[in-house]
């Protein structure tokens, strides 16, 4: 059995860890109430942009010159780019489990297909690396809140490698935050481009050909699903810490009061032996 000052110090210590997560769950409250505002202020561009890109191809759907764009060549997936978004950091509960997972069941689904992988997140990385899965690039120690210029760069270079036919298609999987206490994973393929269903032109007055707006808004389209994708996971992964930190706190606030029970029956053990011996000692004098 262990004695007093062993509980004691285990009741210390379990204390400061409590202190640890409730500190870093309000951390992560605080970050989380930023980064929800920014995913829910990117949603409707990216609606806006979809529908704006529907329009567009609907004006030029039977022009020939439009299925000739690199962007929206249909090929044989046989190679594939994953960029897999996971968080640097751990004690986010199954977050990162969960998207490595989702990685792991694509690469299953897809085995006639050559699958590279675009690793964003220390913890994608590592579990990969150690693999030694086909890894075409990588990003960690990345900024508190994703900035566009970041997306920006990963959808170039995802657009170069497709215009050069090095790869056949391009998929995101990432975290989606849904709500505080719900995330998912999602796979969502952003290259080659999928065309909206077809709709009724709208009435547009086109200051250049709608061709060329539609060349340009492809690469435009790519870059917001890539920075919509980092701030879905941003959020998730906040929402996921924050809900694991306050778990953590509960469970050692049970902990504690399993402890101190404890440490007070031992105490009363102790006092009542040294009364015993105490009596014990007495009646033996007389």
């Amino acid at each position: 059995m262990p004695s007093l000052i062993d509980i004691r110090r285990r009741i210390r210590s379990v204390r400061n860890m409590q202190q640890i997560t409730r500190a870093m769950k309000m951390v992560s409250a605080a970050k989380l109430r930023r980064a929800q505002d920014r995913v829910i202020g990117s949603r409707p561009y990216g609606g806006m942009l979809r529908t704006m890109l529907s329009h567009v191809a609907a004006a030029v759907v039977r022009d020939e010159r439009i299925a000739a764009d690199p962007l929206l060549a249909e090929r044989p997936e046989q190679r594939i780019e994953l960029v897999l978004i996971t968080a640097d950091k751990g004690l986010a509960g199954p977050f990162n489990a969960n998207a490595i997972r989702g990685a792991q069941r694509f690469i299953e689904e897809h085995p006639s297909a050559r699958i590279e992988l675009e690793l964003i997140g220390r913890k994608g990385r590592d579990f990969f690396r150690k693999r030694k899965a086909a890894i075409v690039g990588e990003a960690v120690n990345q900024p508190a809140a994703p900035e566009y210029r970041q997306a920006v760069d990963i959808a170039n270079h995802l657009t170069e490698r497709f215009r050069r036919e090095e790869i056949d298609a391009v998929y995101l999987l990432y975290n989606e935050f849904r709500s505080v206490m719900s995330q998912k994973v999602k796979v969502t393929r952003v290259l080659p481009v999928e065309m909206p269903a077809e709709t009724e032109p709208m009435d547009y007055i086109f200051e250049q050909p709608p061709e060329q707006l539609l060349a340009a808004l492809l690469p435009r389209y790519v870059e917001i699903e890539v920075f919509r994708a980092l701030l879905e996971s941003t959020a998730a992964e906040h929402a996921a810490r924050m809900t694991a930190m306050e778990s953590a706190t509960s469970n050692a606030a049970d902990m504690l009061d399993r402890l101190t029970l404890h440490m007070n029956r031992v105490r009363q053990a102790s006092i009542t032996k040294e009364i015993i011996e105490v009596v014990s000692g007495a009646a033996a004098a007389e």
